[in-house]
């Protein structure tokens, strides 16, 4: 890739983050022309959306699978069993632990999405990815089905 067409326009669109999507739609022309004949920015930015929504969805996946640890701790008998014969440890203190452990994670978990969500614009463009997806399947809707849609 080269470097940016419009260094000025290019530095402030840097500084935030390639995100647009907060400003006012008068403002918003220019840059948006700017992302539009710019390559270097637009991948810059496409990088920008990529990580942020990696970053949401490996919190989540955190999430799933810090809740998933806690079903299993307290559901599964073979833990316990395994806990009190091999281990020679009273259950209710492995229980315990390993359900502090997951709650902590859990935690962690949520607070590390809420910052990723409140911190990026990733909720704003995964709902417009969404949005796109919805109006391509709704063209592909064959007209007879559409109109019985919106009766």
């Amino acid at each position: 890739m080269s470097d940016c067409t419009d260094s000025v326009v290019g530095d402030i669109l840097s500084s935030w983050r390639y995100d647009i999507s907060g400003i006012s739609p008068e403002m918003r022309v220019d840059y948006e022309e700017h992302l539009a004949s710019c390559a270097f920015c637009r991948g810059r930015q496409r990088l920008h959306r990529t990580i942020d929504v990696a970053l949401i969805t490996l919190s989540t996946l955190c999430i799933v699978a810090f809740l998933l640890a806690l079903a299993v701790i307290h559901h599964v008998e073979p833990l316990r069993t395994a806990a009190v014969g091999v281990l020679h440890l009273e259950h209710t203190a492995v229980v315990l632990t390993l359900q502090a452990a997951a709650v902590l994670g859990l935690l962690a978990s949520l607070a590390a999405w809420i910052l990723v969500a409140i911190a990026t614009p990733a909720p704003v463009y995964l709902t417009g990815v969404a949005m796109e997806q919805a109006r391509v399947l709704q063209d592909r809707i064959p007209e007879e089905l559409r109109s019985r849609l919106r009766a």
